[in-house]
């Protein structure tokens, strides 16, 4: 049998560096850090006092008072960046067979304002007093499934929840759907809302956060000597896949073909990654073999890039077994400099800006690149955005558990 093509005919994204995709973009390709000091709540008594928040979105504005108050912030990310890619892909859909179209959005946490909100209820006032929207507001495929309401898209419709790598997944898993026949159009991606008491505690537990509370906006240092933990961030973005013809046939704008990916399990620690990178290694190379590539094809890297000390060495090393004498002129960046880590949001995100940065030639920089690393020796793309025809591109994305994607996709030819 043979697989369909598939091809990218519309995003839609709102970030820390933007309320848009377009906002996000090129407030990336600027080098903008979306990191300040936390406004969602008192984090005066924390380790960690910074994040990189979705910053001017009024939910009512957008929902109404009584609908905002039924959805999590982390739907609500959802919803804004769905519709925002179905206009983007200028799809009518009162024209288009909605039993084709399918959603797959994940969450890494799911609704996690929303439980501790009702949680907290509970302690105070007792069980009458927890709301009846609960389990259905926090859940992490209710974002999917709200899609599938307001936009009336019948196609398959589920959650994936890996951690860092949930919109890895979701998108790879709408790239297979539409391979293998089951849909025409899939609405895919992620969103998170993490930025809450007991996200920031939780982390900063582990000692995985950034404490450069003095200077937010260089908190996040991608690959750099002096990088000392991540940046919760949060938001959610979507990409639509479609398969060619149906796009050819209604005229569809296609920014670029999706052409591969892989998925992989490290098997090792709940959350450092394997050593030397292996199990991300694994995840590139079949990435790379399913787009029926080769490696000497890949002109763009959009790294996992944490800022964390294992995850940015290794996955560094896995680069060079990869790539061999290749991998250090290869443009690599790490967005997350920027955005900071959008956890379930991050694989879908990234996944845009490699497409972007194919549909457009221009690779977006590591930010807060000063001191190099030894173990990091690589193209970082340090600090400036680079003009440079880029043939294809990986996003990479791991997540704790040891859940491994590769993501895969090449400029758009007709023949």
């Amino acid at each position: 049998m043979d697989k369909r093509r598939v091809v990218i005919t519309g995003f839609g994204a709102i970030s820390p560096v933007g309320l848009t995709a377009k906002d996000t973009w090129n407030a990336l390709l600027a080098g903008t850090s979306g990191t300040g000091l936390i406004t969602l709540f008192d984090a005066s008594d924390y380790v960690s006092k910074i994040a990189a928040e979705v910053k001017d979105f009024d939910p009512q504005e957008v929902f109404g008072r009584k609908e905002a108050r039924k959805l999590d912030r982390y739907t609500q990310f959802a919803l804004v960046a769905a519709k925002e890619a179905i206009e983007n892909s200028r799809l009518d859909l009162e024209t288009e067979n909605r039993e084709r179209i399918g959603v797959i959005v994940g969450s890494g946490i799911g609704g996690m304002e929303t439980w501790e909100t009702e949680h907290a209820k509970l302690l105070a006032k007792g069980p009458r007093r927890v709301s009846p929207q609960l389990i259905p507001q926090m859940i992490s495929d209710i974002a999917a499934g709200q899609i599938s309401m307001v936009h009336n898209l019948k196609g398959p419709n589920y959650a994936t929840v890996s951690a860092c790598a949930t919109s890895g997944h979701s998108v790879g898993l709408g790239f297979r759907t539409i391979q293998y026949g089951d849909a025409d159009i899939m609405v895919c991606g992620g969103a998170e809302a993490a930025v809450t008491p007991v996200g920031i505690s939780g982390f900063n537990a582990m000692k995985a956060l950034s404490i450069r509370n003095d200077d937010p906006k260089a908190a996040s240092r991608p690959f750099e000597l002096n990088r000392d933990g991540f940046i919760v961030g949060e938001g959610g973005a979507i990409i639509i896949l479609e398969e060619l013809q149906h796009a050819i046939d209604r005229g569809a704008h296609i920014y670029a073909e999706m052409s591969g990916i892989g998925f992989t399990a490290d098997a090792y620690h709940i959350t450092q990654p394997a050593p030397e990178g292996e199990g991300a290694m694994r995840a590139m190379r079949l990435a790379i073999k399913d787009a029926s590539l080769e490696p000497g094809d890949i002109d763009y890297i959009n790294a996992h890039g944490t800022s964390t000390y294992f995850n940015d060495k290794n996955e560094t090393i896995a680069v060079k077994t990869i790539f061999g004498d290749r991998a250090k002129t290869i443009n690599i960046s790490s967005t997350k400099s920027m955005t900071g880590h959008l956890l379930g949001a991050a694989g879908a995100m990234e996944m845009m800006v490699a497409t972007l940065s194919i549909y457009e030639n221009i690779i977006p920089p590591t930010i807060n690149y000063e001191t190099p690393d030894p173990e990091c020796d690589l193209n970082y793309t340090p600090n400036k955005a680079v003009k440079k025809t880029v043939r294809a591109a990986i996003s990479n994305s791991f997540g704790f558990g040891g859940h491994n994607t590769c993501l895969c996709v090449k400029k758009y030819e007709s023949q």
